[in-house]
């Protein structure tokens, strides 16, 4: 048998046929629709005489249908394969993340602290720029302005230990602290810090009631005493401030939340500025200026200390720089920065007047707050916007991969 010849031969020779035949059925055309020729051969209705015929078109439809297929399939398996080369075609790649919450929730749940823990911050660094004021005053010989230091320092550490068991929510947690000791973490060494200043602090305070004592009797060999003892508790004082102030910034760059702990070379240096700017503004508001030489150095020192770090905080963390120049810490910040400027400016100029000491005293103590306000604020905003937390950690990831010479995660993977 002789093989069949192509399908358009068969249709002729089967027209011929039929002519010849003289048969009832109308000549088949080959102008019928592509869409009825392909009905009748999925329905196989076809006439018995052209049984052949349409399984010859249904075969040649198969294979037209399977090259087609083959062939659309190797165009988009090399549009595909162009696409990953970089070459052409569609780039694929994954959509870029939208910085909305998970479920209703922030990436990172901000810090559960509230003001009382701002106030602690403040507090802090007030009572321990007190007792630098009042040793500075001590080996100066300058009364007032050690009697000054000393009782602002027990006030404010006492405000501390009020704020501190506020959010703790139970004295017997702080006590609870002490059973252990840990180098590793701020809060245990903050607590043996407040454990020994606390006592110094409050022993060189009730020295300076020595004074008022009588000088004979059991109250006469306690206002004897006491002088001495003050002496040895506020040189104590004074070498553990300066742990006590700068130990809150370690604290919260120990966290996760963005600002404070990509801030951890700033905050301590903030910290430790604003306590010996609020120190010197208790020396320039209580003492006369004769006794205000310290005050006023330390004023400059803290002043310069500060607005360094605050500086550096706002310029050098990039992104993570935004809270800290926006909304409610934006506005305390900046404020706090012109009242600092305002009180060294006075304590310096106004070295001889009482009241321009005591208005520049007053501008270094409410810079103090606000800052510590500002940089508190600041931290809370980071954490409750995801962008803070994804961004950065996009960067890094990238600046890894181009340092180890990796493919971007942003590629497709090459073809196999």
């Amino acid at each position: 048998m002789t093989p069949p010849g192509p399908v358009g031969d068969r249709f002729r020779r089967f027209r011929e046929r039929l002519a010849a035949a003289g048969g009832d059925r109308p000549p088949v055309s080959d102008e019928r629709p592509d869409a009825a020729r392909n009905a009748e051969l999925a329905t196989g209705a076809d006439h018995p005489n052209d049984r052949n015929t349409a399984a010859g078109n249904r075969t040649a439809a198969g294979n037209r249908t399977a090259a087609g297929n083959r062939t659309a399939d190797g165009n988009r398996t090399a549009g595909r394969r162009r696409g990953r080369r970089g070459g052409g075609g569609e780039e694929l790649r994954v959509p870029e993340a939208e910085f909305t919450s998970y479920y209703g929730r922030p990436v990172l749940k901000p810090p559960v602290w509230k003001w009382d823990i701002a106030a602690y911050l403040f507090t802090g660094g007030l009572a321990a720029g007190s007792s630098l004021l009042a040793a500075g005053g001590q080996l100066t010989g300058r009364p007032a302005l050690r009697r000054a230091g000393r009782v602002t320092a027990l006030a404010a550490v006492s405000a501390s230990a009020v704020f501190l068991v506020k959010d703790l929510g139970r004295p017997a947690r702080f006590h609870h602290m002490l059973r252990v000791a840990k180098p590793t973490s701020p809060m245990s060494m903050g607590t043996w810090i407040l454990t020994a200043y606390g006592p110094a602090a409050g022993v060189a305070a009730i020295a300076e009631a020595a004074g008022v004592l009588p000088r004979h009797g059991l109250l006469g060999l306690a206002g004897r005493v006491l002088p001495p003892i003050g002496h040895a508790a506020g040189l104590l004082a004074a070498g553990t401030a300066p742990a006590l102030a700068t130990y809150t910034g370690v604290l919260l760059a120990d966290t996760a939340v963005p600002s404070w702990h990509e801030a951890y070379p700033e905050l301590p240096v903030i910290f430790a500025g604003s306590a010996l700017a609020s120190g010197a503004g208790v020396g320039l508001l209580a003492a006369p200026p004769a006794q205000a030489g310290p005050a006023r150095r330390m004023a400059v020192a803290g002043a310069a200390l500060e607005l360094y770090g605050a500086h550096r905080v706002e310029t050098r963390l990039g992104l993570l720089s935004e809270p800290y120049r926006l909304g409610r810490p934006g506005r305390l910040l900046r404020a706090g920065r012109l009242l600092t400027a305002g009180g060294v400016a006075g304590a310096l100029l106004g070295r001889r007047s009482r009241v321009v000491g005591a208005l520049s005293g007053t501008a270094l103590l409410a810079a103090s707050v606000l800052t510590r306000f500002g940089i508190f604020y600041g931290g809370v905003a980071s954490a409750r916007d995801p962008r803070y937390t994804v961004v950065p950690q996009r960067e890094r990831v990238e600046a890894r991969r181009s340092g180890m010479d990796l493919p971007s995660d942003r590629a497709a993977p090459p073809a196999v």
